[in-house]
């Protein structure tokens, strides 16, 4: 069952906190870095795709971030703004920050990697302050994403989010999306998950970060994670196992897979991004956890199958078609 019930008469749908950087995606695939010349330049950072995709589902999405006071912040915040997310909390930086750049490599459709440049960027320079709590008031569904708790001010910003929306009923969505070379230490990274997740309502993650998060703890299984997270605030927990599947769990002990479909891979990044984004519009819909999952599913096949991950978020029709292509046969790997 989706249990989750979202505040009613809000005027916004979606909101993100945390990372907004540019993605440097290769045009030569099928080599390495080392021999790639030329990349292009698309917005990035997990939550910014996520609040992307949500927004191609046409719902009312707003973003609070921080952004260099340079050209890339500003091709940022025009993206958004022609992706017609409400950008009045993203807030320019004026102390000389820069922008996040990812460099992504793709020697192989199963063979991709990242090259990040994250030294003294904006968007962990957010503060407290600068988080706007009528937005978080006025939405249904708050996300916030792993990075952003990676040093301070940014962490103490995010954990002002969740506060605000726990005081205000808004649901609140946790996209683990652990980068472990913006961390000092594995113990650091899994003090501060754990007190983020306790607050979060819904929890996304791959098999190997919750591993991360629980390195205190002795048992590393499925069941044993998602009970944890029940004694809290989560109604719903999501273990991803690359490709075997994803499993949710629901607070009522039960646990739901959904079928995959078969995609002509470009590159693997972007997948994750793409099956929450497609995940939490479901849920919101109010669909079955089977349906929202197999939803998030075919949303990540046709990012993996682009060359982009913002660009190629999909509106909910190509969704619908691509499923109904699988179904019928006609996309077949």
């Amino acid at each position: 069952m989706n249990d989750i019930t979202f505040p009613a008469d809000r005027s916004l749908d979606f909101t993100a906190i945390g990372r907004l950087c540019i993605d440097l995606n290769a045009n030569e695939i099928n080599r390495p870095m080392e021999e790639t010349s030329t990349f292009t330049k698309y917005v990035g950072g997990s939550p910014a795709n996520i609040t992307i995709g949500m927004s191609r589902f046409t719902l009312k999405t707003a973003f609070i971030g921080k952004i260099a006071n340079d050209q890339m912040g500003r091709f940022i915040r025009d993206y958004l703004e022609k992706n017609e997310i409400d950008t009045s909390n993203v807030v320019n930086d004026y102390t000389g920050a820069v922008t996040g750049l990812a460099f992504t490599e793709i020697k192989s459709p199963t063979d991709c990697s990242i090259l990040m440049y994250r030294d003294n960027v904006a968007d962990l320079l957010l503060t407290p302050s600068e988080v706007n709590e009528e937005l978080i008031a006025k939405s249904k569904l708050l996300l916030i994403s792993g990075t952003a708790l990676a040093q301070s001010p940014s962490r103490e910003a995010v954990f002002q989010a969740l506060q605000y929306a726990k005081k205000h009923g808004t649901v609140i969505a946790f996209d683990l999306d652990y980068r472990p070379y913006t961390w000092k230490s594995q113990e650091e990274t899994a003090v501060y998950y754990n007190l983020a997740a306790e607050k979060c309502d819904i929890i996304l993650g791959t098999r190997e970060e919750f591993d991360m998060m629980e390195c205190f703890e002795q048992e590393h299984s499925d069941h044993s994670t998602a009970s944890r997270w029940f004694n809290h605030s989560a109604q719903i927990v999501i273990i991803k196992h690359g490709k075997e599947g994803s499993i949710a769990y629901t607070k009522d002990g039960a646990s739901h897979r959904a079928k995959s479909f078969p995609a002509k891979v470009i590159k693997t990044f972007g997948a994750g991004d793409s099956y929450a984004a497609g995940f939490l519009y479901g849920v919101m819909q109010g669909w079955t956890l089977e349906k929202s999952m197999e939803f998030g599913s075919a949303s990540a096949c046709i990012v993996i199958s682009s060359h982009s991950c913002s660009d190629a978020m999909p509106r909910a029709e190509q969704v619908h078609d691509y499923i109904a292509r699988c179904e019928r046969g006609e996309i077949v790997v």
